[in-house]
């Protein structure tokens, strides 16, 4: 079987923030498959990915901005429709770009015919595809769970008094896993998007499925273990997620997946012990074939930190099992700002890509991370995420403004005001202004991206850390026909890393940088550098 997603370099969309084609401020799917050839022409003029993962396109209400969905087996118009869906799976796949969907099977919108008929009465035939419980005496609800979002994770529902469960919106029930309908029922959405061509699934809070079927509360964290990320609402979330019977679901759609053939699933396990992420790919290939990790993700610009995430993973996961990077995404500030320096910023972008990219496993860029996009302030009257209402400062709507194409009015991206605004500088940080320019970011991407196609050693080869100074993250690709050894500075002082044997520069970040063949490689603050060793003596 081809298992193109251990090779490929996939490329998130958020949909509403990437091209609008019929100047209504939001983006779409006609917008997108405009802009296919930037991603992938089948020339190293184009970007290059492999593979592109949509945010959710289904009917919604749009309080999670497609997160609360209402019906999994269409098109909401503001995307586009059925037919247009299916010409921009057939013009991706023309194109050589894999098309992976957004399922988000923890929950509904409170508007899905579903949740309709289950609150209808307690006696409904869906009513236990939710999860519903009596107040407690004195009428608070079942348990001590929260929402990710803030408060209490039940609402009541007046008309039967009894509560229901939100993982996140009180708009967005939790289905209950427990019951084999509900199972069922979402089998048949995965199979409905496969038989029309999808490749693959990113699966929306994965590890959240299932419930401890007593809904026990959850216990508070000692004083010295209290992390605001971990343990959010004062709670270690020991009863609400990561239940062992998500596993049984799991393995369940990948034996669907598997019948189809070339298929894929990357899940969003956010959580933080690496060794319950691992536990997520099973054993012997039968559950994920990749999960996110958010511990990478969170890491600070630090050698040591890169170094010990990379590591961990690495002894953790099962055999055949492939890693899961990424900096940026529509959750999380865009890692140009986080990692933003008064001098090194630029070196810095390139540095973080030349990991991203060389790392063994699969790759997710975010778009606009190849032009060097940052998020974006957002004006109180312009906030449209719920959490950035809820708690002012935390929203996510900066890092989901819309993609910067030119210089143009709206940077190209729509005729009139987008959803989210600009920032001030797009007339200078666009693809337009970088596309010609051999020194831009965006042609660093480019460059690297297609030179990874056809380099074994990062497409196949094995991973083994290298003893390096402290502030360096030094690492060999080993294939038997190549050996790559990259060396990353996370310093703002030069440093000189000395590797097993002698070698050619292969790739930098800065390439007018002088490096002498040799053993011993100068490095600048904040470079990376790609060194093809000499092939082992043969004794």
């Amino acid at each position: 079987m081809n298992q193109w997603w251990r090779h490929a370099v996939f490329y998130e969309i958020y949909v509403r923030s990437f091209q609008d084609s019929n100047g209504d401020g939001i983006g779409d799917l006609d917008g997108i498959i405009q802009r296919l050839d930037y991603l992938n022409d089948g020339t190293p003029s184009s970007l290059g990915v492999d593979a592109v993962w949509l945010t959710p396109i289904y009917p919604s209400p749009m309080r999670d901005f497609g997160y609360d969905v209402a019906d999994y087996v269409d098109v909401h118009p503001v995307f586009g429709d059925l037919r247009t869906f299916d010409r921009f799976v057939e013009e991706a796949h023309r194109r050589g770009i894999r098309v992976v969907l957004d399922f988000v099977p923890n929950h509904t919108s409170s508007e899905h015919p579903w949740f309709q008929d289950s609150r209808t009465s307690r006696t409904s035939p869906r009513r236990d595809w939710y999860i519903w419980r009596d107040p407690k005496p004195g009428g608070s609800p079942p348990n001590n769970w929260v929402s990710s979002f803030g408060g209490p994770a039940w609402s009541l529902d007046p008309h039967s008094a009894q509560y229901y469960l939100h993982s996140f919106l009180p708009e967005q029930p939790d289905l209950n896993w427990r019951n084999p309908q509900v199972i069922e029922a979402m089998e048949n959405v995965l199979r409905f998007w496969l038989d029309r061509g999808v490749d693959g699934f990113r699966v929306d809070v994965i590890h959240k499925l299932v419930k401890d079927r007593a809904l026990r509360d959850n216990p508070k964290p000692l004083p010295e273990e209290e992390h605001p990320v971990y343990h959010f609402g004062g709670q270690v979330h020991l009863y609400d997620e990561d239940q062992p019977e998500v596993h049984d679901i799991i393995r369940r759609w990948r034996t669907l997946l598997d019948r189809y053939g070339e298929r894929m699933m990357v899940g969003e396990v956010y959580l933080f012990d690496a060794e319950r992420i691992a536990r997520y790919y099973g054993t012997g290939g039968d559950e994920l074939h990749l999960a996110f990790n958010f511990r990478f993700l969170w890491s600070p610009w630090d050698a040591a930190s890169f170094r010990h995430e990379v590591e961990t993973m690495e002894r953790l996961l099962p055999a055949g099992a492939q890693p899961t990077y990424v900096l940026s995404s529509h959750d999380a500030p865009r890692h140009l700002t986080r990692f933003d320096h008064p001098s090194l910023a630029h070196a810095r972008a390139r540095m973080a890509a030349l990991m991203l990219l060389t790392l063994r496993g699969s790759p997710f860029l975010y778009y606009g991370e190849e032009i060097g996009m940052r998020d974006v302030p957002i004006p109180p009257d312009r906030i449209c995420d719920p959490v950035g209402q809820r708690f002012p400062g935390l929203g996510r709507d900066p890092e989901r403004t819309p993609m910067q194409w030119d210089a143009g009015p709206y940077a190209g991206f729509s005729t009139v005001e987008p959803w989210l605004p600009l920032p001030e500088d797009y007339k200078q940080c666009n693809v337009e202004a970088q596309r010609q320019d051999p020194a831009s970011l965006l042609s660093f991407y480019r460059a690297l991206i297609w030179k990874r196609k056809s380099s074994l050693a990062l497409l196949e080869g094995g991973y083994r850390t290298l003893p390096c100074p402290e502030s360096v993250f030094a690492y060999l690709r080993e294939h038997r026909e190549q050996t790559l050894a990259i060396a990353l500075n996370f310093g703002s002082e030069p440093v000189t890393v000395t590797f097993p044997r002698g070698g050619r520069l292969w790739f930098a970040t800065d390439p007018h940088q002088q490096h002498p063949v040799g053993l011993d490689w100068q490095l600048a603050p904040c470079e990376g550098i790609v060194v093809e060793l000499e092939a082992s003596p043969i004794h």
